[in-house]
């Protein structure tokens, strides 16, 4: 069996997630259906972010295992005339058999995009960009994102899933002008559910003046989610990339990511 490495990008408007769901049009689907044919053989994908219904990607990672022997080159170009147009797979590569999209992957780093302008989104930009309020507060918007930054609960932030842990680190969470627009770039190991549209909408929230910059701290204190902070809408966001350690740390870092997380206590690690 071979290890295969897929770079993705997507549109996510017409799409009800990543996850494969029975009867509905899914990311994971149509790449499987779509691989399955070409290579003759069932092909099950593992990718290293789950988005949610809305949500895009410029820059998603899967793998797959097959038996079938195959140039990248060529199949990439058949893939290109298979794949409907709002998905498109950019990269194909063999991978060692350590390598897992998920497990292996170090952070993860997206993209949620905004614009102030009075008029809205342009119409081919709206798919990927959400209004806001013209004249937002950048600076407040920026403080309160640092607060967030580190090793952190952020259970007020996460709808809650069974089992699944809101222990996060968060690595950045900045914001860039170019004129009408506005970017937030949030990095982190790890997102739970809903995570960063709850982190963009609490700091709009800022931004907007319906809360100081200090607020977002006292969030971290909570342990379920907080109905005080609003969801952003899905289609602002886009995984734009995810780091990998080099192949020879490939196996140490699987075994790292499946360890449960935990808060420091105050004084530990150096902290």
């Amino acid at each position: 069996m071979t290890r295969v490495r897929l770079g993705i990008s997507y549109d996510g408007t017409d799409f009800i997630g990543w996850a494969r769901q029975p009867g509905l049009r899914t990311v994971q689907g149509v790449l499987e259906e779509s691989l399955s044919k070409v290579l003759r053989e069932p092909i099950v994908l593992t990718v290293a972010g789950r988005t949610d219904a809305g949500v895009h990607a410029e820059g998603q990672v899967a793998h797959f295992d097959t038996s079938v022997e195959f140039d990248a080159d060529k199949l990439m170009y058949r893939m290109a005339k298979f794949l409907p147009k709002d998905v498109r797979i950019t990269e194909i590569r063999t991978a060692p058999s350590e390598f897992d999209a998920r497990f292996s992957a170090m952070r993860r780093h997206y993209a949620y995009r905004l614009t102030t302008a009075p008029y809205g989104a342009q119409p081919l930009q709206a798919r990927g960009v959400v209004p806001c309020k013209p004249g937002v507060d950048l600076e407040a918007m920026r403080a309160a994102s640092r607060n967030l930054l580190g090793l952190h609960n952020f259970a007020a932030f996460c709808r809650r899933r069974e089992g699944a842990t809101t222990i996060r680190e968060l690595q950045r969470f900045d914001w860039e002008r170019d004129g009408d627009f506005l970017t937030a770039y949030v990095s982190a190991d790890a997102f739970c559910w809903s995570m960063v549209r709850s982190l963009v909408g609490a700091v709009l929230a800022v931004g907007e003046g319906r809360r100081t910059p200090d607020w977002t701290a006292t969030l971290l204190a909570e342990t379920e989610r907080s109905s005080s902070v609003t969801v952003a809408p899905a289609h602002g966001l886009s995984l734009i990339a995810v780091d990998y350690p080099a192949d020879t740390d490939l196996a140490a870092r699987n075994i790292q990511t499946r360890e449960t997380r935990t808060v420091p206590e105050p004084g530990c690690c150096g902290d």
